[in-house]
Parts: C-alpha cells; sequence; structure tokens
C-alpha cells in the first residue's frame, strides 16, 4: 500500500505558465495571443460583466417579468380523515402508512388530515384541524 510520504506529483500535471508580449522572436509577440481588432483585444475587457453579450439587448431582458409571488414553501396536500377507514383498529396513521394505502401519492412531503368521520381507534401522527383531533378523541383515538 502506498503511503502518504511516498505520493509524488505527476509531471504533466502542471504546466509553465504562457508568457506573451515579450517581442517577435518568442512566439507570442505582436498581438500576443489576442488576436486582431476588436473589442476583446483592448486593455480592459477582462472586466466586463458576466452577463454581457456583445452589444446586444441581453436575454434577461428581452423575456417578459414575472408577475405575483411563488412561495418555495409547498402547502400540505389535504386528506379527508373518512379515508383513514381503510386503517384496521388501534392502527398508527403517518405519512408513510398513508404512502404504503396508496392514499398519497408517493412523492408528497406534507399531509394535513381535515374534516370527515371516523368510528375506528386511530394513533395520528400528522397535522390535524381541530375539528378532527375532536372527531378522532371522540372515537377513542389519540392524535400525538
Amino acid at each position: 500500500m502506498i503511503k502518504l510520504h511516498e505520493l509524488k506529483k505527476n509531471p504533466k500535471s502542471t504546466h509553465r505558465r504562457k508568457v506573451v508580449g515579450r517581442g517577435l522572436g518568442s512566439g507570442k509577440g505582436t498581438y500576443s495571443t489576442r488576436g486582431n481588432k476588436g473589442q476583446t483585444k483592448r486593455t480592459g475587457h477582462s472586466k466586463m460583466p458576466a452577463n454581457f453579450e456583445g452589444g446586444r439587448q441581453p436575454l434577461v431582458r428581452q423575456l417578459p417579468k414575472s408577475r405575483g409571488f411563488t412561495s418555495l414553501n409547498s402547502k400540505p396536500t389535504p386528506v379527508s380523515l373518512t379515508l383513514l377507514g381503510v386503517f384496521a383498529d388501534g392502527a398508527t396513521v403517518d405519512l408513510k402508512s398513508l404512502k404504503d394505502k396508496k392514499i398519497v401519492d408517493i412523492m408528497t412531503k406534507k399531509v394535513k388530515i381535515l374534516g370527515g368521520e371516523i368510528k375506528k381507534k386511530l394513533t395520528i401522527k400528522l397535522p390535524v384541524s381541530k375539528s378532527v383531533k375532536e372527531a378522532v378523541e371522540k372515537a377513542g383515538g389519540k392524535v400525538l
């Protein structure tokens, strides 16, 4: 096994810096690898803004402005309490069990249980509305 002190740099891994503008005999004189005339050949061209597109109307300004506001926080998927009737008496309801029973899509990240009726004793480990909490506790279950 190779040890840390035995590591060597590959000789082809580094290159000599290109020295330009040092006379015709160097092979990198006259235009100093910049080519002929134009904006990109002038001093200070490297300080162009990153979004500069050569004088044409930038793409950002060609596109229409998107009005309104889009929240980054996704809203929870509403699930009716009545749909939880498929669970056995005394079962625990969480996001994984809802996905297993195919009540919600596999890609769902947030769920909130809203109105409905239930007659089974369930333990719910999800956000619920006040009316659902009362209905579950009335049926003998509990909301955690």
